[in-house]
């Protein structure tokens, strides 16, 4: 291991936390940073993070298709209209985690992503016009410039979006949204960048480039 970076068989650099298994590795050369600007695809991340708050991230990668399954392919307004019912037929459902006040957040936080499509103006000045949507409001916190990790231990846990983030979606009702969850998801999305300095994936998302400044 140097600089934090593990050296695969197939000779390219990743973090430890993407050269365990196979799936996260996958996950991490395939996905994990590349941006995601559609609202049903925010969505089911913000879903999958809130799940996520106090496990590795591994234990939601391998239930993903079970969450699908649950959340009707995170259809939001499906899921927006589940009752009391899909509560305690979810709490049954072994292909998820099971976890009912982040089931009920999940079903909550689609009822809210439908209500910010009917405001005016999204963020505190409403600075985003009529038409915006979940997407838009996560975007509008992208930095102006994004970390520099060498190691794993530079890799930071929030920052002044995410917390700012945090603080907007909880205003609009969302649930389990703290700022670190959300700069997972904001790492996630693309919307920042923090691959190590020499992984292979570090500036792939094109919206950074290698050296930390927009693309």
């Amino acid at each position: 291991m140097a600089d934090g970076l593990v050296l695969g068989p197939d000779g390219l650099h990743r973090p430890a936390w993407a050269s365990v298994h196979e799936d996260l590795r996958h996950y991490y050369d395939t996905e994990w940073g590349l941006p995601v600007r559609d609202e049903h695809g925010v969505f089911e991340r913000l879903a999958l993070e809130g799940f996520q708050s106090g496990l590795s991230w591994a234990t939601i990668l391998r239930r993903r298709e079970g969450f699908r399954r649950a959340f009707a392919g995170f259809e939001i307004e499906v899921v927006a209209d589940f009752g009391p019912e899909d509560v305690e037929r979810l709490l049954h459902d072994e292909g998820i985690i099971r976890h009912r006040g982040k089931i009920e957040a999940t079903i909550s936080n689609a009822r809210a992503t439908i209500a910010l499509r009917d405001l005016d103006g999204l963020g505190p000045r409403g600075e985003l016009g009529p038409g915006a949507d979940l997407a838009d409001l996560v975007w509008s916190h992208r930095p102006e410039r994004t970390p520099m990790p060498a190691t794993a231990q530079d890799v930071p846990t929030t920052s002044a979006e995410s917390i700012a983030l945090a603080k907007e979606l909880k205003r609009h009702g969302f649930r389990f949204v703290g700022p670190t969850t959300m700069f997972a998801l904001m790492e996630a999305l693309g919307v920042v960048d923090t691959h190590l300095l020499g992984s292979h994936r570090r500036g792939s998302s094109q919206v950074w480039t290698q050296d930390g400044s927009p693309a």
